[in-house]
């Protein structure tokens, strides 16, 4: 391999100036402006390149927990369709006792002019909203009277509603 090293006027003019000026200094002089030229240095990188990129890494770390976030969010959610779930039939006491045993609940349910009470005992909150989520997506049924009691475990509710066609 041959390097081919071009001469360059004005460099080499630059060179011989700051060599010159470098030997009309003392030994003192030349021990400043060297530390002062090294504390320089160590300002430039540390302001300069080292803190603009830890900043930046930080940001980027954020920016991932947020996207993370937002994709779990987006997973969790599900998939976004415009049909519609195939609707439930029937009497009110059957439509709401197959929608909730699509969502895992245990009702008891009967009959009552236009519609169903239903009574459910010692169930979660979010299995109880999952089943008025589905009972108003898969059917015609709407809760007319709807009574939510705590029960001693947290988390656990007991419902009495009223659901009308």
């Amino acid at each position: 391999m041959r390097i081919i090293l071009s001469r360059m006027p004005a460099l080499d003019a630059a060179l011989a100036r700051f060599d010159a000026w470098w030997s009309g200094l003392s030994s003192r002089e030349r021990w400043l402006v060297g530390t002062m030229a090294t504390l320089l240095a160590l300002v430039i990188l540390v302001y300069g390149i080292i803190k603009p990129l830890q900043s930046a890494r930080a940001e980027a770390i954020s920016d991932i927990r947020t996207y993370e976030t937002l994709t779990a969010r987006v997973r969790a959610a599900g998939t976004l369709t415009t049909a519609k779930p195939p609707q439930r039939q029937g009497l009110p006491v059957r439509i709401a006792t197959d929608s909730a045993s699509a969502v895992g609940l245990a009702i008891t349910p009967e009959a009552i002019a236009g519609g169903a009470r239903v009574t459910v005992s010692d169930t979660s909150y979010e299995t109880l909203t999952a089943w008025l989520a589905d009972l108003s997506a898969t059917s015609t049924l709407r809760v007319r009277r709807l009574s939510i009691d705590r029960t001693a475990v947290a988390g656990r509710v007991s419902a009495s509603l009223d659901l009308v066609q």
